[in-house]
């Protein structure tokens, strides 16, 4: 990351009715921020299952719980930290979605569905934190797997 990053945290009410607009926003505001080449529809989707996660199941949509979202944007990539004040989880325990016995079940598609989109996902404080990394599409050199990059400071 570059010294020339951008960091900025933004909270959202436990409610799945805020996620499309707080999403919208926190793009546009990666849009507008950063040099970074990525994909902006795979953070987009990414950022949307995270969110549903953290609302769903971290806080259970109690409306006196919020999300803490901190975002860092930079000319190599986009890191965003998604923290709920639920009590975590376990992300080896959650079933494979494309296992044959688990097709049919809703459960793990957004974890599985980040893991895919995003260059680093990485749970933290017990799965009640998720960490995302997206790196510039045109500088693969830069990509890292693993917990190399520490990202933003932890909400």
């Amino acid at each position: 990351m570059t010294d020339s990053a951008l960091e900025f945290e933004l909270y959202l009410r436990s409610e799945v009715s805020a996620i499309p607009p707080f999403v919208d926003t926190l793009i546009n505001l990666i849009r507008k921020c950063r040099g970074v080449p990525v994909n902006e529809e795979d953070i987009e989707m990414a950022l949307r299952e995270a969110l549903v996660n953290a609302i769903v199941h971290g806080n259970h949509e109690d409306p006196a719980k919020q999300v803490c979202v901190r975002c860092r944007c930079g000319t190599d990539e986009v890191s965003i930290v998604v923290k709920d004040e639920g009590k975590g989880f376990d992300p080896d325990e959650v079933p494979n979605p494309t296992a044959p016995e688990n097709i049919q079940s809703t459960h793990g598609r957004g974890i599985y569905l980040m893991k895919n989109l995003m260059d680093e996902v990485r749970f933290e404080q017990g799965g009640a934190v998720v960490y995302l990394r997206k790196s510039d599409v045109k500088n693969p050199s830069r990509r890292r797997n693993g917990n190399e990059h520490k990202g933003p400071t932890r909400p």
